[in-house]
């Protein structure tokens, strides 16, 4: 680093890709539980570093079947996960504390900017890959099965392919969340981090999507 400048050192650290404990830790402090996801292999013969063999989504899923059981908030846990696999991608389950709504990316981009045009405070957003996500408000899991209403829009880790347009994940579905690694290579980043202040309600979000 000899004769590079202080300013421009200060520049590189501050746009480092922080490591996947790191942020698991931020989102406990939250109260976001998350479990570990599988990630992209760069070499050898397998794409995945989960135990199917031809994975059809290298990376972009939990690395156990039982990660909605798994899916914790207990730091020392976390610590343990992510200190034997530190390249670990980052999995929050939805439904508990937040939904999310997942859009194509310049779809999702055009919202946000039409949000910003009319003051709305968007909570966070985050970019992944061909996809932008709006984290906002549960609908929640109550006792009383008959008080949840479902909706067209629910996603579930097995419908993406019918799931082409606008996707809200609720419980029994999950995100892969910042800094989560995607095959290309790229990076899952905030647009908008979230700050711990309250989320927004899905409907209000839902509608200005939908413009």
């Amino acid at each position: 680093m000899v004769g590079v400048p202080l300013a421009r050192r200060s520049r590189r650290r501050a746009h480092r890709t922080p490591r996947p404990i790191t942020s698991v830790l931020h989102y406990a402090a939250l109260g976001w539980a998350s479990c570990l996801g599988a990630h992209p292999l760069r070499e050898g013969g397998r794409a995945c570093s989960c135990d199917r063999i031809g994975c059809p989504d290298p990376g972009m899923h939990p690395l156990s079947p039982a990660w909605q059981m798994q899916a914790t908030l207990d730091t020392a846990q976390l610590t343990r996960w992510w200190g034997q696999n530190p390249e670990a991608n980052v999995i929050l389950p939805t439904g508990r504390v937040f939904d999310v709504f997942d859009v194509p990316a310049a779809a999702g981009i055009t919202a946000l900017a039409a949000m910003d045009a009319a003051g709305f405070a968007t909570g966070p957003v985050a970019a992944n890959g061909d996809r932008v996500l709006f984290y906002v408000a549960t609908r929640g899991a109550p006792d009383d099965e008959d008080e949840w209403w479902s909706c067209h829009l629910d996603y579930g880790p097995e419908t993406i392919d019918s799931s082409p347009g606008l996707r809200w994940h609720c419980r029994d579905s999950y995100v892969l969340a910042p800094p989560s690694t995607l095959p290309g290579g790229s990076v899952v980043t905030w647009l908008r981090p979230p700050d711990g202040r309250p989320l927004p309600d899905p409907l209000r979000v839902l509608d200005l999507i939908a413009d």
